[in-house]
Parts: C-alpha cells; structure tokens; sequence
C-alpha cells in the first residue's frame, strides 16, 4: 500500500569495539572507484569487498530536548559525536558524492542493518555515515531501558546535525545531497528532523538534509509549529508491526504537507517491524509506543497530550513513557523480499532528491 503526496581519526577506545569491529568486517581490499551513483542495483553485503570504513568523530551536543539548546554546558554539554565513516574510494573535491546519515534503533548500531547498509551506499557511490549515539554517551547509561531514558531522540538528532556539518566540511562529500536516514527509534529522529523548527534549532547555520527517510519509526510525536525544512519524506513501515500506528503517522505527514513538504508513505503488506535485521523471527522484543502521544511546542518544550506532563528530564521521561507504554512488547522479523522492495523504494526516491 503506497500513499503519495505531492506537495585525522580519534582514537576512540574499547567502548565503541562494537562499532569498529562492525566497520573492519565490512572489508578494506580492492578499493571500489567512485562514480556517478546508482541506487538501482544493491550489492549484497557478504559480497561488498571495496569499501573503506573508518571511526571518525566531530564536535555535538547533548540537550535533552529542543528547549535545551544554546542553555549553557549544563543543560546542554558538548559531545564529541561517535560514528563510523564509509566513503567511495576516488570519491575528491573535484569528484564529490552524495551521503546518507544513518540512525540506529534502540538496540544501537547493528552490524546487519545499519553497517550492512553503510556498505551498500558505499558500494553504490553514496558515502554514509554511521552515528552511534549511545556509544558516545555511555556515561548517561549502557542498559537497554536507562540508555532509552537518558538519550533522547533530541540528543541524536543534534549528532545527525552536527554530522551533516561534519560532512559538509569534508570537499570528498557534497553537502548539498545529504539524506537522513533512520530506523525505529532511528525513525522517529528523522521524521522530527524534517521540521523547519528542528532545524533551525539544531542547525541555524542554514545546512539542512536533502531528504528524510523513517524506516518503522513510532509516529508518537506532532509539532504545534507545522512548517516543514522542505525536504521530501520517505516513511516506511509494516503493516504487521505493531509499534507504528498508520493513522497516527498519516496526521504527521499532513503536518508536514502543510508545512511545504512533500511525503510518501509505504506500507508492506504482511512485513513485521525491523524486516532488515537479522531475526528470522516473528519473534516479540522491546516495548511497544505506538500509544504514546506527544506534542513538541513552539518554545521546544515537549509536553505528554495524557498526562499534561513537561518532559524535562530522565524522570519525568520516565513517568510519561510509564503512562502509554506497552509492556507486551511487539513482533520483528526479517523478510529479504520486503528488504528488496524497501531497497527499491529508497533508491528511487533517494535518486530523485539528490538529482533534484
């Protein structure tokens, strides 16, 4: 079902191991050459031989939510930003290519999902960009639930931001074709980048992303200031995934309409949530947030539309997810035919944002 509407290296230490055995898997021989991109025919990634990864890290930040911006080391602390940097062999200043910044989930990044698909833009001639937002903010927490409460959505949008000036910087890249990409919680940071308010907040320099892409984001939260950055929405999702509710992520996609942008939502019949990843499945993980309802005011309070609570902190965080949460949790699974149809869909729509 398709629903349109027009309208030098740090060295950053065991802590991110994870992420820089996932880059070193990806296999550094036989360097690929740089071309004019093509996101038609997707490498399969057991077969990507000729693409280079290296851990990189830029200056960001940590505010808790938009109104936090700019508040001073206290409420906002600098953050040196944590991700892996794959980039086309060839690719110059005078040869400069597209890029994509990947946001992971809830379960951080994901050598199946996130570095597998950092490797096929790679192998395509897009370069990418892999943030690992919890990695670098282990000091706020490295269980599941404490780093979910203590790194917002926010925190990883003002990576994402900072990467896209880190990117911009680099004469290899061309900033001007820069996409934001993201799944589950990955997700939700990317759809709310796509609101003019986000980034002009988090980025009031002027860089903004080419294009957003949400791969199975919870849609749990709307803008009292509806103008849109202009750039095009890509919304993915499945329609036996629980945790995304089509109605509500149709509400946020005329928000964005109406604020100048345009918007694509694509749901797969029969496909289960993270049907990229490596679970066979179906099989129930997490908690589900498809009922929570927040809205994000102009003064980038963000305020909980059951109990009237401010999200100002981990625990009042705590108290409003306590209050719409599902604990029965919901279904993953992966499905490599889905996979091939999302492929298509990205890179058709990606082709088109940066051609534009």
């Amino acid at each position: 079902m398709i629903y349109r509407s027009r309208r030098a290296l740090p060295r950053l230490g065991r802590k991110t191991s994870l992420l820089g055995a996932a880059i070193l898997a990806i296999g550094l021989a036989q360097p690929a050459h740089a071309q004019e991109f093509d996101l038609s025919r997707w490498p399969n990634p057991a077969d990507i031989t000729g693409v280079n990864g290296a851990l990189v890290s830029y200056p960001s930040h940590s505010p808790f939510t938009l109104r936090e911006v700019g508040r001073g080391a206290e409420e906002d602390p600098p953050t040196p930003a944590r991700a892996g940097l794959f980039v086309p062999q060839g690719a110059t200043a005078e040869n400069p290519v597209p890029a994509v910044v990947l946001l992971h989930g809830a379960a951080g990044v994901l050598s199946a999902r996130e570095i597998a698909y950092a490797g096929q833009f790679a192998a395509m001639g897009v370069a990418a960009l892999v943030v690992d937002a919890f990695g670098a903010r282990r000091d706020r927490g490295t269980g599941f639930v404490q780093r979910l409460l203590e790194v917002t959505e926010t925190m990883v949008l003002a990576d994402a931001y900072s990467g896209l000036k880190f990117l911009d910087a680099r004469p290899e890249i061309d900033g001007e074709r820069v996409a934001l990409i993201g799944f589950s919680y990955g997700g939700i940071a990317a759809t709310l980048g796509a609101f003019a308010q986000t980034a002009e907040t988090l980025s009031p320099n002027g860089l903004r992303f080419a294009a957003h892409v949400s791969f199975y984001g919870p849609c749990i939260a709307r803008f009292d200031d509806t103008r849109a950055t202009g750039a095009p929405l890509l919304m993915l999702a499945g329609s036996n995934d629980a945790i995304v509710n089509p109605a509500r992520c149709n509400e946020i996609l005329s928000d964005l309409r109406e604020g100048g942008a345009e918007t694509e939502f694509v749901v797969y019949q029969g496909a289960f949530h993270q049907w990229d990843g490596s679970f066979r499945g179906p099989r129930t993980i997490g908690r589900n947030l498809a009922d929570c309802r927040f809205k994000v005011g102009r003064d980038g309070v963000v305020r909980d539309s059951f109990t009237f609570l401010h999200m100002t902190g981990p625990i009042s965080r705590r108290l409003i997810l306590a209050a719409c949460v599902d604990s029965d949790g919901y279904l993953i699974g992966r499905d490599d035919a889905v996979r091939a149809k999302s492929n298509r869909a990205i890179g058709q729509f990606l082709t088109r944002a940066f051609t534009r």
